[in-house]
């Protein structure tokens, strides 16, 4: 008989939903088992057997990130499946840019009531985004704490770890004047600038079924509910065929922020302005709200969810490498001479 206590439920804590949620989720988790994971979901710790072939010096990466204010948006629509996407890619995609390979994740729910099936909908989201990085759902917890969310609320943050040959580690230093930087599209805002995308738009007010013009057939809502791309696989076939010399994860702080932690001092990114594919609903948020286009490019992605940086020699193959598996990456700018950080021209 599973433990249970009518006083802590009756302060607001259901331990029997708690239950009731791992029941329904690991149908969810045993999608994203790898090899390498060893243990069943329950238990005091994850475990996770390293394969170390191949690899000379292992060295682990971590990655942890939250979902943040995007969660308004779950909420609003009652839509729970994908916001965990964001929070495995937010994770991921940060560790990727060493050159890791992702090994597994844990999630972290609180909420302010477990129900059991909305808890279920987000772990589908995580083994979602699990799935689309190659990570094993390793584990997990939920919190119930009743008096510090709403009933209807919840947060959801997580972390990973990775591994990278120590001779494999993408080093900025590595670039070089006249390297090429590619852009790899991103699928809407990701997980980064809610805060001002939520004002800007009064999504607690907005009609978020209206379908503006811009958005092409598209719902206000499901435009800005759109999960955060995960680049981890194609990432790591560009890494096994071409000599990458830098990647960037463009999240909060857009372009400005985001690109010069991938290039050395004393250069910068000159980024032709006309290449890069601006998203409709980035044109929309600065048309309803007179953004200027500095502010954009210094808040969002823009339609650019990474970049990586190559040697022009390898331009075309790394184009080549990256449509083969499934991104239309396109060319948008240069390494420079500079310390402005970036040009945008």
């Amino acid at each position: 008989m599973k433990s249970q206590s009518e006083s802590y439920k009756a302060s607001g804590v259901d331990i029997t939903a708690g239950y009731r949620a791992v029941e329904l989720m690991k149908k969810h988790i045993a999608r994203t088992i790898a090899e390498g994971a060893i243990s069943e979901i329950g238990g005091f710790g994850g475990l996770f057997e390293l394969d170390l072939t191949g690899i000379d010096q292992p060295v682990l990466v971590s990655g942890t990130d939250g979902v943040g204010t995007k969660l308004k948006l779950a909420f609003l629509l009652d839509r729970h499946d994908t916001v965990g996407i964001d929070c495995v890619a937010m994770c991921v995609n940060d560790i990727v840019c060493c050159g890791a390979k992702p090994l597994f994740f844990l999630d972290y729910i609180a909420c302010g009531k477990n129900y059991p099936e909305k808890i279920a909908e987000i772990v589908s989201g995580v083994a979602e985004g699990c799935v689309q990085s190659g990570a094993s759902l390793s584990g997990g917890e939920t919190a119930e704490m009743p008096g510090f969310y709403p009933e209807e609320e919840y947060d959801l943050a997580g972390f990973a770890v990775g591994v990278v040959d120590k001779k494999k580690i993408i080093k900025k230093e590595n670039v070089k004047e006249g390297d090429v930087i590619i852009a790899l599209p991103s699928s809407g805002f990701h997980s980064n600038g809610y805060s001002l995308v939520r004002r800007v738009f009064d999504v607690e007010h907005a009609d978020l079924s209206e379908k503006p013009a811009l958005l092409g057939g598209k719902t206000l809502g499901e435009a800005l509910l759109a999960p955060t791309k995960i680049y981890v696989k194609a990432v790591l076939s560009l890494l096994e065929q071409v000599d990458v010399k830098g990647i960037s994860h463009i999240t909060g702080g857009g372009f400005y922020e985001n690109i010069p932690r991938s290039i050395p001092a004393g250069l910068a990114a000159r980024i032709e302005r006309s290449k890069v594919k601006v998203l409709p609903i980035f044109e929309l948020l600065a048309e309803t709200a007179g953004i200027p286009e500095r502010d954009m490019f210094n808040t969002f992605n823009m339609g650019v969810g990474m970049t990586v940086i190559v040697a022009p020699e390898e331009q075309e193959r790394a184009l080549k490498v990256l449509l083969e598996n499934g991104e239309e990456a396109y060319v948008i700018g240069e390494v420079v001479s500079g310390e402005d950080g970036v040009i945008l021209c």
